[in-house]
């Protein structure tokens, strides 16, 4: 019965997403007016392509947003090496500009359509992919079913399924097996990961570790870094990164309290959304603050307060810029940016309570002195004065991140080594098709 009810449940989704589509065209012009979607490739998302298929094999790479973009780049290299054609989606501008600048030879983007069939067939007539490969977590019903229904084996790549998430999915009757149980396999981070996905329908569940674990570093430029290093001098300096409403608060007030005792601290602060940037300068400039803003070329000055880095692609660039980092999505109740990115450029890390998008990551960080958790704005103002005078315990703290990241690389070649039988059945199709 319960699988009765999750196929219907499938039905009436296609069902609802027919009849929104005229709503659609509204909810694309709100969006592109927020500067949420790219006016010129808006027919991208109805599922009409921008570019010719190339001939041969194909791999369709699925990727949310910027973060789950990074943690497949290494992999991507790896599918076009061995000669597949790569066709990575994603459903955000910061991610589309991203994949322009960094996407190898041979692998190209284009935005994912919205999950309505009509575009999803059009999509998938186009495109004809050999595999598809979803990274962590994007479970989008119709577009499943579509995968599914040409018989394109669906694989759901350094997969997470988090203990909240998974308990909504069970309270969903036959839903979860209709859809988990199209995937023809799931590689998981983490083997709580993997339980909770074979517990909720995918049949072949292996635990291969996290992908951003074997990113390169995050990319920067050297002369950028010159010129605002000269700009900052000597002066001590901590970022509040990738951070969402109401931790810039929070970190306005750790800078009050610090500068306290520092005098001469900057703070940087890179909002996980940058187009925020304009919205975020004026409140601060209302409490007094004296703010330079990147996007707007100002370099900071002997008396600017905050460093606002308001624009797109360049976390290597500010991550380089400060010693200490607080790693945003963690006051809030988010669960959490990565910790891996600072950590690779030996920052010491600061989080909040809210972890759960990275739990495993940060359980072995803390336990082993890679990353220090804050409460509040006390807590955190209290560490970023500890560590800017304490450059042993900074090191101690750099080289126990540098030893948790090294101990968990390998997930790369793992997943490869997984993914080798779907990839030789879609170099035959696109060998015959």
């Amino acid at each position: 019965m319960a699988d009765v009810l999750g196929e219907l449940a499938l039905v009436v989704w296609r069902g609802v997403g027919r009849l929104l589509t005229p709503a659609l065209t509204i909810v694309l012009d709100r969006r592109t007016r927020r500067g949420k979607e790219d006016p010129a490739r808006r027919h991208e998302r109805l599922g009409r392509p921008r570019l010719p298929r190339p001939d041969g094999p194909l791999v369709w790479v699925h990727a949310a947003s910027v973060g789950e973009t990074n943690s497949v780049l290494a992999l991507i290299e790896r599918l076009t090496a061995a000669g597949f054609a790569v066709l990575l989606t994603t459903g955000t501008v910061t991610s589309a500009r991203i994949a322009v600048e960094r996407l190898p030879a041979g692998a190209f983007h284009q935005y994912v359509p919205l999950d309505v069939a009509p575009f999803l067939d059009r999509f998938l007539d186009h495109w004809r992919p050999g595999l598809a490969l979803f990274v962590e977590s994007e479970i989008w019903p119709t577009t499943i079913e579509r995968v599914s229904r040409r018989a394109v084996p669906l694989v759901l790549i350094n997969a997470r399924m988090s203990e909240g998430s998974f308990a909504r999915w069970r309270r969903l009757d036959g839903l979860p097996r209709a859809l988990f149980g199209r995937f023809t396999a799931a590689l998981a981070q983490a083997p709580a990961d993997g339980e909770r996905l074979a517990a909720l329908g995918v049949g072949a569940v292996a635990v291969t570790g996290n992908l951003k674990f074997d990113g390169a570093p995050l990319r920067h430029d050297p002369h950028a870094l010159a010129a605002l290093r000269r700009a900052i001098g000597e002066r001590r300096t901590w970022l509040a990164a990738s951070t969402h409403p109401g931790e810039e608060a929070v970190a306005i007030e750790a800078h009050r309290a610090a500068r306290a005792q520092m005098p001469d601290l900057l703070t940087v602060i890179a909002p996980r959304h940058p187009e925020r940037g304009d919205a975020l300068r004026a409140d601060f400039a209302e409490q007094g603050l004296q703010v330079a803003s990147r996007s707007l070329g100002e370099m900071p000055g002997p008396r600017t307060d905050v460093y606002l880095a308001d624009t797109i692609g360049e976390m290597g660039l500010v991550y380089r810029l400060a010693p200490i980092a607080f790693v945003g999505g963690s006051i809030s109740p988010r669960g959490g940016q990565n910790p891996i990115e600072p950590a690779r450029l030996d920052v010491v890390v600061l989080h909040g309570p809210s972890t759960h998008n990275f739990a495993e990551i940060y359980r072995d960080l803390d336990a082993r002195g890679g990353a220090t958790a804050i409460a509040d704005a006390e807590s955190l103002a209290r560490e970023v004065v500890a560590l800017s005078d304490d450059a042993p315990r900074r090191e101690a703290s750099i080289r126990a991140a540098r030893d948790v990241v090294e101990a968990s690389v390998g997930a790369l070649d793992r997943t490869i080594a997984a993914l080798a039988p779907h990839l030789e059945r879609a170099r035959d199709t696109g060998r015959h098709g």
